[in-house]
């Protein structure tokens, strides 16, 4: 088939690795794939220009542009799109309204969050309006297509759940090794219990929790240490809130890195303090390390993380039970161990890319049923 992904950039995040590997997937099955970016192409663009997989940049301005939609209506006829899969609110209106008329096969939406934004309006009122050129709005879990049928962003008829899935091939689990390393990178001693997580640093992942949760771990563990995976808008502000709370020197900021499956592997626990969440690729990825967890009972959170079983569930913005989760399997090493094996065994039955690939491929030929 010939494919056209369109998403509003391939920056570093969740929904761009999901998309990136998943376009690596169709491109190995022998499909034609193309990625149409609506801004610029993204730091993750260059790992397909080395498969020959073309990424067109779109470059949008504010507000209503023809030329940038121009630009994208030619790149999805010179592609001969079949199917075209948006990702998100934006990128799916803007290609809807720019491939209007041509003709393609198949048109299918995937929502990658909860649909939270703090002003929606205009944003989902422009969504609904191109619905009527929708074959099916894919929510990567069940309580974001739940909720976004009750708040009438798509009708029950059109959705689909298809959860995320990762690439699994080569994804080790946490080692001994590892955390020797990760210790040495952030220059604490060996036997020191690192917790991590992995994110964007903003107000929807409110890592601000997490790091008032570890004053409370670091006063009852002082061999323990954060790290926090990522980067974004509040980095600063989130620096400010460690020195605040008296932990600066134990909260290691890494930025946006390319290893993170590698650290990944040096962490003890991973911790996810979000205040809304879709499925997690960071989740995700925390299982294929057979990482114990602790995250917030948001959004999917739950279809990944089973209370007791892979992890802990906490309400969201309450540091002092995210610190009382984190400080009980930090105690309960064996019981957490235990959780980290589960975490691996249900993501390579539950979260593979090639599951996930497959119920696309489903639904790209018009099979909501199976696809679910």
């Amino acid at each position: 088939m010939n494919i056209t992904h369109f998403v509003e950039n391939l920056n570093r995040g969740g929904l761009e690795r999901m998309v990136l590997d998943l376009v690596k997937e169709q491109h190995r099955q022998g499909h034609k794939v193309q990625v149409v970016c609506l801004f610029e192409r993204g730091t993750l663009a260059t790992e397909l220009d080395r498969l020959g997989v073309p990424v067109t940049a779109c470059h949008k301005r504010k507000g209503f542009d023809l030329r940038a939609l121009g630009r994208a209506r030619q790149a999805m006829a010179s592609h001969y799109t079949e199917i075209l899969h948006t990702h998100n609110a934006v990128a799916h209106y803007q290609a809807v309204l720019a491939s209007a008329g041509m003709g393609i096969r198949q048109v299918v939406n995937t929502r990658h969050g909860m649909g939270a934004q703090r002003k929606p309006g205009r944003r989902e009122w422009l969504f609904r309006r191109a619905l009527k050129a929708t074959d099916a709005v894919v929510a990567v879990c069940e309580a974001a297509r739940a909720d976004a049928v009750r708040r009438g962003i798509a009708p029950a008829a059109k959705t689909c759940v298809v959860p995320n899935g990762i690439v699994l091939d080569g994804f080790d689990t946490a080692s001994d090794t590892m955390h020797e390393r990760l210790a040495r990178m952030i220059r604490v001693p060996p036997g020191t219990r690192i917790i991590g997580t992995v994110g964007r640093l903003n107000w929807a992942k409110d890592q601000a929790s997490l790091i008032r949760a570890f004053r409370i771990v670091r006063h009852a563990r002082p061999d323990t240490a954060l790290v926090l995976i990522g980067d974004g808008e509040l980095r600063e502000t989130l620096r400010a809130c460690a020195f605040d709370e008296g932990v600066a020197g134990c909260v290691h900021f890494l930025g946006d890195r390319d290893d993170v499956r590698d650290l990944l592997q040096g962490l003890d626990l991973f911790a996810l303090s979000s205040v809304t969440e879709g499925y997690s690729m960071a989740l995700l990825e925390a299982c294929a390390a057979g990482l114990p967890i602790v995250a917030t009972d948001v959004g999917g959170n739950a279809e990944i993380v089973r209370d007791d079983t892979t992890g802990r569930l906490v309400p969201p913005c309450d540091p002092p039970a995210l610190a009382a989760a984190i400080l009980d399997l930090l105690h309960a090493s064996h019981r957490a161990s235990t959780m980290g094996r589960a975490a691996r065994a249900w993501v390579e039955t539950h979260g593979s890319m090639e599951a996930m690939a497959a119920r696309y491929g489903q639904l790209y030929f018009g099979d909501m049923e199976r696809a679910s």
